[in-house]
């Protein structure tokens, strides 16, 4: 590591009586960080809002801390990593009732900070997000797929389970109300500290709000941090974390209305509709086996996603994470033995036909149906009680 110059990190014996305080997240930002900081300043000095600006360090081994301390501003270093790590330790480190943050990459309009503590400030708002997307986005600043594709997709999802009225779930340039940021417990250290942020803010029905902003493009042969695939499966999976009981009704609703048909399938067989469709024959009940099996792990995902959400669950839901152990070592046993005695079966009828082709499809998939779900109900149950017992 590079040496640096003496820093003075610590906060004074008397916090400055501020308004705002801007927080820059960073890790190895020299080529930017000095300009976003200008721009913060050149916003906030027409203005009567008394601010500060902070510079959360990640462990930067570059000039990002010495230029951030020149420039006037407070650098608190922050060990854990991730964007949400840093974010976090410079919002704890604040002093003012609202912070607003924004990545020091030189990609945000800046200019609009005012603009934004206004709309938070005067709307008596808990959150007020400079919207990208309804704003203007330079040619090349986004990339393709994150503009017309993740983002959109992110944002109506978030709106659509958490009844949010949002145009850009993914602006990493907000305000917000420091008391409600505590209230909202945040825990994310990566990426998805954006999504995490606005979901908890949607679940404890604060007032957000948004003003039209815009994105430029950064600098030539800057690394983002951002990893599409890695980061847009963490936004997503902590978005299917806070919505367990989505999860709970598709998969049950999925192994319940496949059962049926199941059994309808064996019970009638073959059925032809209007002479044109036919159902009900070996390749629907092979698919009704395979939805069946999908929505189980669909149900036990939500069952171990309700290990950590106090939301409201089906009771057999609740009876079945905290199923008995013997319970469920017998329930596990007589599936094995019903697995068993079925391959027994087979291999019966197989001698017995001389050991040449078998005709029990009809029959095989009807008995798979239950035993296929039974299994995977058993075994995912065993992973949930490891899960709760690793919790205690």
């Amino acid at each position: 590591m590079s040496s640096t110059l003496p820093l003075n990190t610590s906060p004074p014996a008397e916090s400055p009586a501020v308004d705002l305080s801007f927080v820059f997240p960073c890790l190895n930002e020299e080529a930017t960080l000095g300009s976003c900081i200008q721009r913060v300043k050149d916003s906030l000095a027409g203005s009567e809002i008394r601010h500060e600006i902070v510079v959360a360090d990640n462990g930067s081994t570059d000039r990002s801390r010495e230029i951030a301390s020149s420039m006037g501003c407070r650098v608190v270093p922050v060990a854990a990593r991730g964007y949400g790590a840093a974010l976090r330790g410079g919002i704890e480190a604040s002093h003012a009732e609202y912070v607003m943050f924004a990545d020091s990459d030189s990609t945000y309009l800046y200019e609009d900070a005012a603009a934004l503590y206004k709309a938070a400030k005067d709307g008596n708002a808990d959150m007020a997000i400079a919207s990208r997307m309804t704003g203007s986005i330079e040619p090349g600043a986004m990339p393709w797929l994150h503009r017309w594709a993740g983002t959109p997709v992110l944002t109506t999802l978030i709106n659509w389970l958490f009844h949010g009225k949002l145009s850009d779930c993914n602006s990493g340039f907000r305000c917000i109300r420091k008391s409600a940021f505590k209230e909202w417990q945040i825990r994310s250290n990566g990426m998805e500290f954006a999504s995490e942020l606005l979901i908890k803010a949607l679940k404890a029905g604060a007032r957000t709000v948004e003003i039209s902003s815009g994105l430029r493009k950064g600098p030539e042969g800057r690394v983002a941090h951002l990893r599409t695939w890695r980061d847009g499966m963490r936004h997503l999976l902590f978005i299917f974390s806070e919505k367990p009981r989505l999860f709970e009704l598709l998969g049950f609703m999925t192994v319940l209305l496949t059962t049926l048909m199941q059994i309808t399938a064996f019970c009638t067989g073959p059925v032809s509709i209007a002479g044109v469709f036919h159902i009900f024959d070996l390749h629907s009940e092979a698919l009704l086996l395979l939805a069946g099996i999908i929505g189980a792990q669909f149900y036990l995902f939500s069952c171990m996603l309700f290990l950590q959400s106090s939301d409201r669950r089906l009771k057999i839901t609740q009876k079945l994470i905290h199923l008995d152990e013997g319970v469920l070592f017998f329930s596990l046993l007589l599936t094995l033995c019903a697995c068993a005695a079925l391959a027994g079966y087979i291999g019966i009828r197989w001698s017995l036909s001389g050991f040449v082709n078998l005709n029990l499809a009809r029959d095989l998939l009807f008995w798979f149906h239950p035993l296929a779900i039974s299994i995977s109900f058993c075994v995912g149950l065993l992973g949930l009680h490891v899960l709760k017992k690793a919790q205690r």
